[in-house]
């Protein structure tokens, strides 16, 4: 070997397999880092949407059971004024002495009814006024009761386990002011 060709040999620096495996390591390392980073940000959205399609299916049973319920307490209002208007026409017929015995019949079936479906009358004379199942439509003053003492009920009101589904209409009392002395 001639020593030119000796010099340049020993001035290049030979690339060993060992710096090649190094340089493609370290590529390889930020290859997988970066696709753990898009691996962990797909994560992090596909939680994000699983948690809010798990709140609007919740949110969803919650709505279509409010309606269901809403939908039932206006079919069963509307039962309870069919239900008022027989015991109405109970009332006025025997006031005639018409034979009422198939009314009380269709009466006793919807009691049943409301009762299979714990509907219950509010008991209202003699209590005190509750707002959230009593609706006063007057008032009387009489100082033998306590104030907000219900004295008359003018229309029955109905309660069931989910709640009221028509308030009392009542008349309360209440005590005469006294006039004031100056």
């Amino acid at each position: 070997m001639s020593e030119d060709k000796k010099y340049v040999e020993e001035m290049e620096p030979e690339s060993t397999d060992t710096e090649v495996n190094e340089t493609m390591s370290l590529e390889l390392d930020k290859t997988i880092q970066t696709y753990e980073k898009k691996l962990s940000d797909y994560d992090e959205k596909l939680q994000r949407a699983l948690a809010d399609y798990q709140n609007l299916e919740r949110r969803t049973k919650v709505e279509i059971s409010q309606r269901v319920s809403d939908k039932i307490n206006s079919l069963l209002l509307n039962f309870i004024n069919i239900y008022e208007d027989f015991i109405r026409a109970e009332n006025a017929l025997s006031k005639e002495n018409v034979d009422i015995n198939g009314i009380n019949a269709v009466i006793k079936n919807m009691e049943n009814l409301l009762a299979e479906n714990n509907i219950k009358p509010i008991d209202a004379v003699g209590e005190i006024f509750d707002p959230q199942i009593h609706e006063a439509v007057s008032m009387v003053e009489d100082d033998t009761l306590d104030d907000g003492t219900i004295i008359q009920e003018v229309a029955k009101g109905y309660i069931s386990e989910k709640g009221i589904l028509k308030p009392s209409k009542v008349i309360v009392s209440k005590k005469k002011e006294m006039e004031k002395k100056v």
